[in-house]
């Protein structure tokens, strides 16, 4: 990394003596005793032999370098970000002025119910809209992320076979084209993974699953669309054979965008959801980071969900109120509180602001947005499962291999022209996955462009290889051993001094 032309770090920048502060003076650190009684002693092993290690700069020092370094970071605020599987659209800034509303932002937790109205009927009012749109008999929001969702879910199936006394049921069916999360859901939650494998389409072999399904069986997950961005059109064989076994149908809501104003899961026959808010609902993603995993259920399945709920309630003078509920049969506590309340806010603005008429455009759009991009660019990227797909699509790397440019080539040539790279190597189905995802906030000049830089890099495969070869060119890093940046990362100051030494 050249620090010269993209900036030193922080370290390098300290200076003996300088800073940008002054404290107020303050008895902190004092020890005062009360009846001659001796201050606690900290043991030895816990404290610091030498002084912390902080870099030294003035206030504008430290501004500059953090703008600067800012600029280096990417997000769908500053370009194209086709992350298949992951839908990372545009999210509003209305959802963050609601978000940071003072009459949110200083709201204790911990308040009594009577001191918080407001917050609850949000809550409640975003469990309504997510059980409408998923076809669902009730939310919880609770869980922080789609993973932890997936477990969420599992439990709530666990715990319907185990009130039923069949505690044989400790197996789930999942498509050996499910995203990793699946199984390691399942693991976690105490069941037995079982694959099931899918087709040269993509779709779920039905055929394949049917052996598989006994009294052990406690359910099945499944991504519909799946992972290639195909619609499992044999949804309702699968739903009807599993029902049949006495297990349950499990969806995992990441591919939720396109089913937006065409269809629920619901209807579908699945019995348990979770919905990425920050996929679907546009708040804000990446860097592990906030997120929020809401799980519905089907009438019959509500009081599994996991304390506390957000009821209504009709007051003593006759009004509507608000407050959390207690269930003797949920699970019992899997968050704090009531899961990530800002991501929450945010989502229902984005449901509010679009109603139910933008909310119906969503899924045809990101449809229509995928399937151009595929079709435009099919000639020069080997597309492995021909047909419509729904938001997202999956090349097999280049269709011309013969100077055996790879998928991470392409992808890191993408970022000499601007672009995140889409996802790489996933699915697992096929050898050089590349997985687009455009939503449907993308206007037509930005994919046009894109489709104009991919064809612009099969080109360069074909008459200059070593370019694509050898990108990116113009990053702050340009051509690392992946590798070793696995096994050994640098991530301190001290250990960057003792590289370059």
């Amino acid at each position: 990394m050249n620090r010269e032309l993209y900036g030193k770090l922080v370290f390098e920048l300290s200076r003996p003596g300088r800073r940008g502060y002054r404290l107020p003076d303050n008895h902190i650190g004092e020890v005062h005793t009360e009846g001659g009684q001796q201050p606690p002693v900290i043991a030895d092993a816990l404290l610091r032999q030498q002084p912390l290690r902080l870099p030294q700069c003035d206030e504008l020092t430290v501004v500059r370098h953090y703008n600067n370094m800012s600029t280096n970071n990417f997000g769908v605020d500053t370009g194209f970000y086709p992350l298949g599987s992951c839908t990372m659209k545009y999210n509003p800034k209305i959802n963050e002025e609601m978000a940071s509303h003072e009459a949110f932002v200083n709201v204790h937790p911990a308040a009594p119910d009577n001191a918080v109205q407001g917050n609850l009927e949000l809550y409640y009012t975003l469990q309504r809209s997510l059980s409408e749109i998923g076809g669902m008999a009730e939310f919880t929001l609770n869980p922080f992320a789609g993973a932890h969702g997936e477990l969420t879910g599992l439990m709530v199936i666990r715990a319907y076979h185990d009130a039923r006394g069949d505690k044989a049921r400790r197996k789930i069916i999942v498509p050996d084209s499910a995203h990793g999360t699946n199984p390691a859901s399942a693991a976690v939650a105490g069941l037995e993974v079982v694959e099931v494998k899918s087709r040269p389409d993509g779709t779920v072999d039905v055929d394949d699953l049917r052996p598989l399904l006994d009294e052990t069986v406690a359910g099945m997950m499944m991504t519909n669309p799946n992972t290639l961005g195909i619609f499992e059109k044999d949804i309702p064989e699968i739903a009807r054979l599993v029902h049949e076994a006495g297990g349950l149908m499990y969806y995992d809501g990441a591919n939720l965008n396109p089913m937006l104003g065409i269809a629920r899961p619901g209807d579908m026959g699945f019995d348990v959801m979770h919905i990425n808010l920050h996929k679907t609902f546009s708040t804000p993603h990446g860097g592990g980071g906030p997120g929020s995993g809401p799980v519905g259920v089907r009438a019959g399945l509500e009081k599994f969900l996991p304390n506390p709920r957000v009821v209504k309630i009709e007051n003593a003078d006759g009004t509507m109120g608000y407050r959390l509920e207690m269930g003797a049969d949920a699970l019992g506590s899997i968050s704090a509180t009531l899961g990530n309340f800002a991501v929450q806010a945010r989502a229902l603005s984005y449901i509010m602001s679009l109603g139910s008429e933008g909310l119906m455009d969503v899924g045809p759009l990101a449809t229509l947005n995928a399937n151009y991009v595929k079709e435009c660019l099919k000639d020069d990227y080997l597309l492995p499962v021909e047909g419509v797909c729904k938001h997202e699509f999956v090349f097999d790397g280049l269709r011309d291999k013969s100077e055996h440019i790879t998928t991470l080539n392409v992808a890191k040539r993408l970022l000499d022209h601007g672009y995140h790279a889409p996802t790489i190597y996933f699915p697992l189905l096929f050898h050089e996955s590349l997985m687009i995802e455009p939503t449907e906030t993308e206007s037509k000049e930005t994919l046009d462009e894109f489709i104009a830089v991919m064809h612009d890099i099969a080109r360069e495969a074909r008459e200059t290889p070593d370019v694509v070869r050898n990108a990116p060119h113009n990053t702050p890093i340009t051509h690392p051993d992946d590798t070793a940046a696995a096994l050994n990362p640098v991530v301190t100051f001290d250990a960057l001094e003792q590289t370059e030494e």
